[in-house]
C-alpha cells in the first residue's frame, strides 16, 4: 500500500495546511476516493489507513507540516495557495462599478453575534468590490418590541470598525419620523393605504376571507383626518394603524394589506434617543422599504427569511412609482454549539446565566474578540458561507482553522503546565538547559531559556501538565522538549517518577518517544485561563509570560492559543481554541 499511504500522506498534509494544522480524516478520505476511483475496491483499509496517518500529520507542528510540503509536493501547494488567492465573491447582478450602494441595518437592541456578521461583512465586501459605498443603518423604530437600548449603538459601532467593515455613511431611522410621516400622508392621498380602526382579530378574519375591512375605501379626507388623529393623540395605543394596500387574494395572508405605521404609547415605552416626541412609529417594512429608496440602495443583501418582506415592500414601491432595488438572499447560518438567537442571549444575561456580552460561551463579536479571534478569521469565514441559498451549518472548527493560519505566523510561543504534577528525574550528571524559540521560523525575535539544575543526589524536580498522565507510562521513553530523555519508572497521583535516558532527539525518534513540555519546579508564575465552556484552569506559566500585555494573542504550546487579559501576581488569559 506505498503508493496509497503517500498519496494519504499529500492530501492529510494539504488538508491540514488549510485548516490550521489539523487535517479532517473523512475530509482527507473523501478526496482520496472521489480522485482515485482505483482505490474505491480497497476503501475500508483506505479509510482504516487514512485515520492512522491523518493522527500522525496532526501530530506535528503546521511549521513541520508545511516543511514536508515545500519538500516533497510544492505544486500542490502552490496550487492550493491560488485557490485560496482566487476566493471571492460571485458577481452582483445588475451592478456597475462606482454605482453600488449596500447597507447594514442592526437593530440596537443587542449586541452583533457572528450570526450578523454575516450580512455586514458580505454587504460592505461587495461595495468594497465594485468601488461603491456601504451605509450603516439603525433600525430602531420599535421602542416597544425590540427596544432599543443606548449601549447597543455604540457597542455596534465598535463591532463593525473592529470587523474592518469602515461605513460611508450613518443613518438613524429614529431621527427620520418627519420623513415617514411625509410618505405615510403622500399614500393616503393617493389611496395607497389606509387608516385601519378595526379591532385586530376583526381584520384578521376578514383577511383570511380575503375581503377588505370598512375602512380601506374610505375617501381620502376621511383617512386624512385619521391620519390627524393619530399624529395628535385622539387615537390611543392600538386605536389605529396605517395598512399599505396590496392584493387581497394573495396567497400569503401576511401580506395582505400589511402594518405600515401604529401608535406607541411612548410615555410608557419612551424611546432612547427621541424620547416621547413621536408617538406614531413606523414598522420595519415601511421604514426599511423607504429608506432602501431614499438612501439610494442598490443592492440589498439578506436572509431568506426576508423573502416575504420583498413582496410586501414591492406593493409599496408601485404605490410610489419606484423601482425595487436587486434583492440578493442567503440561507439560513447556524453554527454547532453557538446560540444566534439575540433574544436567547440576552434572556440569559438577565438570568445572570452569562457574565457579560463578551462571556466567552457566546457567539457575539465581543466574546470572540475577547478570546483572540481575529477580525480578518470571521471574514475569511464569511466569505467561505457566501450568499448561498442553502441553510448552512458550521462548526467551531471552521472558524478555528481560518483564526490558526492568521495567528501562526504572528504569535510568540511559551509554556502553559494545567494543574501541575511533579516530575522526579534521577541520574542526572550534570545541569542542563533547553533553548526554546518565541517562534520556530523567527529566531531573530530571540528564545526564551528555561534552566534544569540536579541536586547533590543528581535529582531535579520539574512541573508537569496533568493531561500528559495519559502519556507517561511506566517503561515508556519521553522527551522534554529541547531538553533531554527520560524512561518512565512509576506513575502515581500527582507525580511521576523517572530516570535520565538520553541526550539525542534521534534517540527519542528511535524510540518513537512523545515530545511534552514543562517547567522546572520553582520557576513558573500562577496562570488562569477562562476557558469557552465559562471554566477556569488553574496553573503555571513560563517567568518570560510577565512581560506579555493585555490584549497580546500567544500560543501555549500544546495547549492553544491564548489572548492575554492581565499580568500582574498572577497570568490571567482566555483561551481561543487549539
Amino acid at each position: 500500500m506505498t503508493d496509497i499511504e503517500e498519496t494519504i500522506r499529500k492530501y492529510a498534509l494539504l488538508n491540514a495546511y488549510q485548516h490550521g494544522g489539523k487535517a479532517q480524516p473523512k475530509a482527507v478520505l473523501g478526496k482520496i476516493l472521489a480522485e482515485n476511483p482505483e482505490f474505491r475496491s480497497q476503501a475500508r483499509e483506505v479509510a482504516s489507513l487514512t485515520s492512522r496517518i491523518v493522527e500522525e500529520i496532526n501530530r506535528l507542528t503546521p511549521e513541520r507540516q508545511l516543511k514536508i510540503l515545500r519538500e516533497r509536493w510544492p505544486e500542490s501547494l502552490e496550487a492550493r495557495k491560488r485557490m485560496a488567492e482566487e476566493k471571492k465573491l460571485p458577481p452582483l447582478p445588475e451592478a456597475e462599478e462606482g454605482r453600488v450602494v449596500t447597507r447594514f441595518s442592526p437593530n440596537p437592541d443587542c449586541v452583533l453575534h457572528l450570526g450578523s456578521a454575516r450580512a455586514a461583512v458580505i454587504s460592505w465586501m461587495y461595495a468594497k468590490a465594485y468601488k461603491g459605498r456601504f451605509i450603516l443603518r439603525f433600525e430602531d423604530t420599535d421602542p416597544r418590541g425590540k427596544r432599543p437600548q443606548l449601549q447597543f449603538y455604540d457597542s455596534i459601532r465598535e463591532d463593525l470598525e473592529w470587523l474592518g467593515c469602515r461605513w460611508d455613511e450613518e443613518r438613524i431611522q429614529s431621527m427620520r419620523l418627519p420623513i415617514y410621516y411625509e410618505h405615510a400622508q403622500r399614500l393616503l392621498e393617493k389611496g395607497g393605504a389606509y387608516v385601519c380602526t378595526c379591532k385586530p382579530e376583526k381584520f384578521r378574519s376578514l383577511a383570511l376571507a380575503g375581503k377588505p375591512c370598512p375602512c380601506r375605501e374610505q375617501p381620502s379626507e376621511v383617512q386624512l383626518e385619521r391620519w390627524e388623529r393619530m399624529l395628535d393623540g385622539r387615537y390611543r395605543e392600538g386605536g389605529a394603524v396605517v395598512r399599505v394596500k396590496t392584493d387581497l387574494s394573495h396567497p400569503n395572508p401576511a401580506v395582505r394589506d400589511w402594518p405600515a405605521l401604529r401608535i406607541v404609547d411612548t410615555e410608557r415605552w419612551p424611546h432612547p434617543l427621541v424620547g416621547s416626541r413621536f408617538r406614531v412609529w413606523p414598522l420595519y417594512n415601511f421604514s426599511c422599504g423607504l429608506d432602501d429608496h431614499l438612501l439610494g440602495i442598490t443592492h440589498i443583501v439578506r436572509g431568506k427569511e426576508h423573502l416575504a418582506n420583498e413582496v410586501r415592500q414591492k406593493y409599496l414601491y408601485a404605490h410610489l412609482g419606484w423601482k425595487y432595488p436587486v434583492a440578493v438572499h442567503y440561507g439560513r447560518l447556524a453554527i454547532t454549539g453557538a446560540e444566534l438567537s439575540k433574544s436567547k442571549i440576552k434572556s440569559g444575561m438577565e438570568a445572570g446565566v452569562f457574565k457579560g456580552y463578551d462571556d466567552p460561551r457566546l457567539a457575539t463579536l465581543q466574546a470572540l474578540r475577547r478570546r483572540g479571534i481575529t477580525p480578518e478569521a470571521v471574514r475569511e469565514l464569511m466569505l467561505d458561507v457566501g450568499v448561498k441559498p442553502a441553510d448552512v451549518t458550521l462548526s467551531w472548527e471552521n472558524l478555528y482553522a481560518h483564526n490558526r493560519k492568521i495567528l501562526d505566523q504572528k504569535v510568540d510561543r511559551y509554556f502553559f503546565v494545567d494543574n501541575p504534577v511533579l516530575l522526579k528525574v534521577s541520574g542526572l550528571r550534570k545541569p542542563y538547559s533547553s533553548r526554546h524559540p518565541l517562534h520556530p521560523d523567527h529566531p531573530e525575535r530571540g528564545y526564551r531559556i528555561l534552566k534544569v539544575e540536579p541536586d547533590g543526589q543528581g535529582q531535579a524536580r520539574l512541573q508537569l501538565s496533568s493531561r500528559d498522565l495519559e502519556i507517561l507510562k511506566e517503561g515508556c521513553v519521553v522527551r522534554l522538549k529541547n531538553l533531554f530523555n527520560i524512561l518512565v519508572e512509576a506513575v502515581g497521583e500527582g507525580r511521576v517518577e523517572a530516570r535520565f535516558h538520553s541526550e539525542e532527539y534521534a534517540e527519542a525518534r528511535r524510540h518513537e518517544a512523545p515530545i511534552i513540555h514543562f517547567l522546572p519546579e520553582g520557576v513558573g508564575v500562577k496562570a488562569s485561563i477562562l476557558m469557552p465552556d465559562g471554566s477556569t484552569l488553574e496553573g503555571l506559566a513560563e517567568p518570560e509570560c510577565l512581560h506579555l500585555s493585555p490584549g497580546q494573542i500567544i500560543q501555549f504550546e500544546r495547549f492553544g492559543f491564548t489572548r492575554i487579559e492581565a499580568v500582574g501576581q498572577t497570568v490571567k488569559a482566555v483561551y481561543g481554541h487549539p
